[in-house]
């Protein structure tokens, strides 16, 4: 039987939910898509470049997971904003376009910047956000390839309330799931995918019900973000530990490497390690 239909849209005192998403990657676009299919109503959607301002730069950093929100906006006749940094066009200079749309519930799903409070409390029940990890492990950046590069043979998707800090807010919800001794970083990247999907409508269905449990601020430990030259291959490692850098880098980034003797970078695109144990 089909999900689809208007008793499973989310409602609130009768009316269905206004709903503002903010995304950037191929995971925001998956999540979007998956949102609009099951009649989920979207009122704006705010996005980023592939080429955009962060603070760890001086100049525009490239978005290597980008996906393009803008024609999902026009095909859905959905508000379509971006956000690049620059004073004018960051999220809190969208804070009268919020207001005056009074949502309900603000999707964070793949973004870059922190949500201000003051836009958080614009909507009804605040800000969520999808991070893949099992909050609090992983918190911060690039929390896959960072699961991926140490090994871990498990990890997941924390849906949360954002707050002032890195994904230190509380958890809605949480579903894990197994890496597998050959997933690369694309196979790891659609499991989280899949589980975000189904924990997000879950929470939208039952929004009246569920109670957010606390984080223990102390027992999270925050991953930087990780920038093309970080995956240089550091050649005293370990086989184990280079195929687990190798394949936590693979495409769709820009991929794990070695320095040749012309200067260039070899990309390590796969590996094997002979006779694992």
């Amino acid at each position: 039987m089909s999900r689809m239909g208007a008793i499973l849209l989310p409602r609130w005192r009768g009316r269905i939910m206004k709903i503002v998403f903010l995304g950037a990657t191929k995971f925001s676009e998956a999540i979007l898509l998956h949102l609009i299919s099951d009649h989920i109503k979207i009122e704006a959607v705010f996005a980023i470049p592939e080429a955009f301002y962060i603070s760890y730069s001086n100049k525009r950093v490239k978005n290597f997971n980008y996906a393009d929100l803008r024609p999902i906006a026009e095909k859905y006749n959905i508000q379509f904003y971006e956000v690049d940094g620059l004073p004018g066009k960051r999220i809190e200079d969208y804070y009268s376009t919020i207001k005056e749309i009074e949502p309900d519930l603000i999707l964070v799903m793949g973004w870059y910047y922190l949500i201000p409070k003051r836009i958080r409390e614009l909507a009804k029940y605040g800000a969520w956000g999808i991070h893949a990890s099992l909050l609090p492990k992983y918190a911060g950046g690039a929390p896959l390839v960072w699961a991926i590069i140490n090994g871990e043979k498990e990890t997941g998707v924390t849906l949360f309330q954002l707050g002032d800090g890195v994904d230190d807010g509380d958890i809605i919800e949480q579903k894990s799931f197994l890496i597998e001794f050959e997933d690369t970083i694309k196979e790891v990247y659609e499991k989280a995918i899949e589980a975000s999907k189904g924990i997000l409508l879950m929470a939208l269905n039952q929004i009246e019900r569920f109670r957010p449990k606390p984080q223990i601020k102390s027992e999270i430990k925050i991953y930087p973000q990780r920038k093309p030259e970080d995956g240089e291959i550091d050649l005293k490692k370990t086989a184990l530990e280079i195929y687990n850098f190798v394949r936590a880098q693979s495409s769709p980034y820009p991929g794990a490497f070695i320095k040749t003797v012309d200067g260039k970078r070899l990309v390590i695109e796969k590996a094997r390690v002979e006779d694992p144990v």
